[in-house]
């Protein structure tokens, strides 16, 4: 069942708590605190609404809303969502709930401004899923940029202006070539409209054009290597909602809009550097699983590994086959989850002792318990043990590209077994060694940190154990894109 304007109502429903909040007093910070989780958490019970009412059975764009928006242009405000988009909705939503919840007591500057840019972050993560105007897409991509500019810029570690900097200047520089695409699209056509230019051919040598002007700014997004440097530092100085938002959402953009925009639309060069891609995809997991090895601090570790598993992500799109690309949109939900949640975790330990560093800590098994727990389970599930989210995952890819190139499968392969190596070493130095006096009487999960992290290991057991719900959303949708692919 379509219900009218939906998309919109998830879409701008934050906006009626900017408004609030501008008008509340910045002293009164618990009322600000509070009409920011309300609102968050209406917005997600709203995308609720829209994946329970999503026909998945139906590879057509639901909750269509389309009307003219910029007459001169052509250009239309054209919302909806399909099988490739309709997990990414919810997940925005959670991510941004979640990030208020952990950010409870550890956002004590500014905090007003904080909730406004965290409300404003989830407008613009929604709006990039849901837009289906080109032009429409890189004002929602672009204005991404805004608010995490502030969050790192504003609360983040004493290197938070060179961090900013340079995430902002890498992926700004990405998003010109798109920009440019977009533009020569529109002179070619004379529209943005997306379901428009999915009927459009191009010559080979400017689609292969084409495709790399939008591959720039999704390979820095997602970040392939060798354009990755920006996400270790932009991690390790962010403050934790903005590592979440950065590993749960931000970085998922490049392959959402690899998966939306180059396969559909430049199909055969999307066969045609379909193998570089899987080159670079491999040496993005091997290279950043072994950085994990070296590094010391919790933050750049956790960080280098969202490189290493965003390799498979790609790796999984250009197998160019079903299997291989749901594996990979599921892989996003899933490494949204999981290493969202880790940076979650990070935070509240962070909080608790301000270091970052491995070697300061040691057997919090014990004097941390239920954290522990926690802890260990994200950690199994970062290495796809089987039963957790990550497994199913990790396994769709590697079974996809085994169809189109073995030997690439053989080596990524390698990046499991990193993987398990750098993850397990870790957690072994962090809670088995002995125990460090100074750790002894941490003050343990407060309440807010317990809702922030309960739904995030609850996903990860109700998406490792029973995949196909999950798996159902996206295989019409999916199967129409290897029908334009072909």
């Amino acid at each position: 069942m379509e219900i009218p304007k939906l998309l919109s109502l998830i879409l701008w429903f934050p906006l009626l708590g900017i408004l609030l909040i501008f008008f509340i007093p910045r002293e009164r910070e618990n009322a600000i605190k509070r009409v920011a989780l309300l609102t968050a958490l209406i917005d997600f019970v709203l995308s609720l609404v829209l994946l329970f009412n999503f026909d998945y059975g139906n590879p057509s764009f639901q909750f269509v809303e389309k009307k003219l928006w910029l007459d001169f242009l052509g250009s239309y405000y054209f919302l909806g969502v399909d099988g490739i988009s309709i997990l990414f909705v919810p997940l925005s939503t959670l991510v941004t709930l979640l990030c208020i919840l952990i950010s409870w007591d550890a956002i004590k500057e500014k905090v007003k401004e904080f909730y406004l840019a965290l409300l404003f972050t989830n407008i613009a993560m929604v709006g990039v899923f849901l837009s289906l105007d080109l032009l429409l897409f890189y004002i929602f991509w672009e204005a991404l940029l805004i608010p995490m500019y502030l969050i790192i810029g504003i609360w983040g570690g004493p290197r938070r202006i060179y961090s900013t900097i340079k995430f902002f200047l890498y992926t700004f520089f990405g998003s010109i070539f798109m920009l440019l695409a977009i533009i020569y699209i529109f002179w070619q056509f004379g529209t943005f409209d997306y379901t428009v230019l999915l009927g459009k051919g191009f010559p080979p040598y400017v689609e292969k054009l084409l495709f790399l002007g939008f591959l720039i700014a999704f390979a820095v997004k997602v970040p392939m290597w060798p354009v990755h440097t920006w996400l270790p530092d932009a991690h390790t100085e962010a403050p934790t909602a903005g590592s979440v938002i950065l590993a749960g959402i931000l970085i998922k953009l490049g392959g959402y809009g690899m998966v939306r925009f180059l396969l559909p639309l430049f199909p055969q060069a999307s066969i045609y550097f379909s193998k570089l891609i899987l080159v670079l995809s491999v040496i993005a997991i091997i290279y950043a699983g072994l950085a994990c090895l070296w590094q010391s601090d919790l933050k750049r570790l956790i960080a280098y590994s969202s490189v290493s598993h965003m390799g498979f992500v790609t790796l999984g799109i250009f197998s160019l086959n079903p299997i291989g690309i749901k594996g990979a949109i599921l892989q996003m939900i899933n490494h949204g989850i999981v290493t969202g949640a880790l940076f979650m975790c990070v935070g509240v330990i962070y909080e608790r002792t301000h270091s970052r560093e491995i070697s300061y800590y040691g057997g919090l098994a014990t004097s941390f318990p239920i954290y522990a727990v926690f802890f260990m389970i994200l950690t199994l599930a970062s290495i796809g043990l089987p039963g957790t989210n990550g497994f199913i995952g990790e396994f769709l890819i590697l079974l996809g590209t085994f169809l189109k190139d073995k030997f690439m499968v053989v080596l990524a392969s390698t990046g499991v077994i990193i993987g398990a190596a750098y993850m397990l070493w870790l957690y072994q130095r962090v809670f088995f060694q002995k125990p460090k006096p100074y750790l002894m009487e941490l003050p343990s999960l407060s309440w807010n940190e317990h809702l922030a992290l309960i739904p995030m290991i609850i996903l990860v057991f109700l998406i490792g154990i029973y995949p196909n719900p999950f798996l159902d959303f996206m295989r019409a949708s999916v199967a129409q894109l290897m029908v334009n692919l072909h």
